[in-house]
């Protein structure tokens, strides 16, 4: 009897609920409950709907062994890359085999990048700050920093907090070190990020010092723009994006006869590279360009800056998306402020699609994170970051009912304070539920990250978990698509260029790994 008795202990399990007795249910009927419920919570998670092809289940069995090896080193209190911070990180990250194959997928578009942090810094320096009479000069304060100049001669106005001009070429021959100076000025990478950036306001204020260079090479003349715009288009191309949709704030260039333009030349001067780009790379689809204000500007400004966005939507309605409010939030003014100039669109019958940044913020109950019920009441087609999103349920709902995507930027999340193990960022949650999403960059080259792939790792291997598979990371393509600002004819051709590019990445997968991975049976 006492072995039939320790049987039963073994093979039942005895649940108890508050409003009924204890039940005993058999073992395997448990089992069979749990899988269940496991298995519907897996149909509700982003890229739960997609049953996968033999081919690709042949690469999803590759992914996950390999996934389940750096999870395993993790769970063997091994470093996990996922869990570390992106600077530490990315050596480990850049010999990962799960890396490797996102890097070779098409992740379909990247939706949220601003034109200042595009390029590689590297590229910057050598191509850019190697052009001839280039100057520049030390900030002082607020924070450290530099600012460029092209002049013929040393320019004769020095700038407030500056030092004074020094011709870049001179600086290169006489000081040693001159090029990683320039590196250190123009990015945020450190060996000790932590103690570098200790909190949000030291990692913006060295954010802010980053771009300022940048902006003045960039928005000099238009063959420097242009120039820089191209090796954009290419990065991302090369990091196997099919589309791109960049933040910018229109500044004016000046032709090589020195005459100043206004900015629709600016974006003319994009647009022809665009079409020249594509014209090289027939399997890139294109770019479109979203204007930006600064949060902390004027009211009369912004007005401004609406008006001119109501009018390149009308000069280049098949390349300009809409328009956003940018910077840090946290110290910006809310959408609020403005709501009276935000307004001035649909007050005037005018079409203005807008891509607002919104709840970038760890903060609850204040202006910040309520930015967010203000997008949508302003009907953005997107909210950028949406940090903050998660903890307001009804701004959740009402996004999820209108088709609102929040584009999510693990890396730049982290870097800028927000987060530091990307396993407890927000959008884990959101993944789980299937929440309308993309997966973008912000400004990869300001912390020496890939164009996508980097944030691509993150989102895969930390926000979404160990179950997450090719299924997840197609989804996330897929909605890169659906969420573009783009006609559904756009995106009609667009998904059949990824999808070219899509069955090509199976094929390249099984080719390098199949023989290491793939079990008999699926062979």
């Amino acid at each position: 009897m006492a072995n039939i008795s320790t049987i039963c202990i073994v093979e039942t399990v005895i649940l108890c609920f508050l409003w009924a007795a204890c039940v005993c249910v058999p073992l395997p009927d448990y089992l069979a409950s749990r899988a269940k419920l496991l298995d519907m919570e897996k149909m509700q998670r982003l890229g739960g709907k997609i049953v996968l092809t033999a081919k690709e289940q042949k690469v999803n069995e590759t992914l996950m062994a390999m996934k389940e090896k750096e999870f395993q080193a993790g769970l063997d209190a091994k470093p996990f890359s996922a869990a570390m911070h992106f600077m530490l990180a990315k050596p480990h990250i850049d010999k990962s085999e799960v890396f490797d194959i996102i890097k070779m997928m098409p992740k379909g578009a990247a939706l949220h990048v601003h034109d200042l942090a595009a390029v590689n810094v590297s590229w910057v320096i050598e191509h850019l700050t190697n052009l001839p009479n280039l100057y520049y000069c030390n900030i002082t304060l607020p924070t450290k920093g530099i600012h460029f100049s092209f002049s013929s001669q040393t320019p004769s106005q020095p700038l407030p907090d500056c030092s004074s001009w020094e011709l870049v070429y001179n600086a290169r021959k006489t000081h040693g070190y001159f090029d990683e100076w320039l590196f250190d000025n123009l990015s945020m990478l450190t060996k000790d990020p932590h103690t570098a950036y200790p909190d949000t306001y030291q990692a913006w204020h060295k954010f802010g010092s980053s771009l300022t260079p940048v902006s003045d090479l960039v928005y000099s003349t238009e063959e420097v723009f242009q120039s820089y715009m191209n090796q954009a288009l290419l990065e991302f191309y090369q990091d196997n994006v099919q589309y791109i949709e960049i933040r910018y704030l229109p500044l004016p260039l000046k032709t090589a006869s020195g005459t100043k333009q206004d900015t629709k030349y600016t974006l003319k001067k994009f647009i022809d590279v665009t079409k020249a780009f594509v014209k090289q790379y027939p399997n890139f689809y294109g770019a479109k360009f979203i204007s930006e204000s600064i949060r902390t500007e004027d009211k009369d400004v912004i007005a401004q800056n609406i008006k001119d966005a109501i009018s390149y939507k009308k000069s280049f309605p098949e390349y300009y998306a809409g328009h956003d409010l940018v910077a840090e939030e946290d110290t910006g003014y809310p959408l609020l402020h403005y709501i009276k100039q935000l307004l001035l669109p649909s007050q005037t019958n005018q079409s203005l699609p807008f891509f607002f940044h919104a709840g970038e913020t760890d903060w609850e109950g204040t202006f910040v994170d309520e930015n967010l019920f203000d997008a949508i009441l302003l009907n953005t087609t997107r909210i950028g970051h949406g940090y903050a999103i998660t903890k307001h349920p009804v701004a959740m709902e009402l996004a999820r009912k209108q088709g609102i995507a929040i584009e999510v930027n693990p890396i730049s999340n982290q870097v800028l304070g927000l987060v530091d193990d990307l396993r407890n960022h927000p959008a884990a949650s959101l993944i789980a539920q299937d929440f309308p999403l993309v997966i973008s960059s912000d400004d990869p080259s300001v912390w020496n990250a890939k164009p996508l792939s980097h944030d691509f790792y993150f989102a895969f291997m930390a926000l979404a978990g160990k179950r997450a598979d090719l299924a997840t990371l197609k989804q996330f393509a897929l909605n890169s698509i659906k969420y573009s600002a783009t006609t559904n004819a756009e995106k009609a051709k667009m998904e059949t260029i990824w999808t070219i590019k899509w069955n090509e990445f199976l094929d390249q997968v099984l080719d390098k790994y199949a023989k290491k991975y793939v079990t008999e049976e699926l062979k």
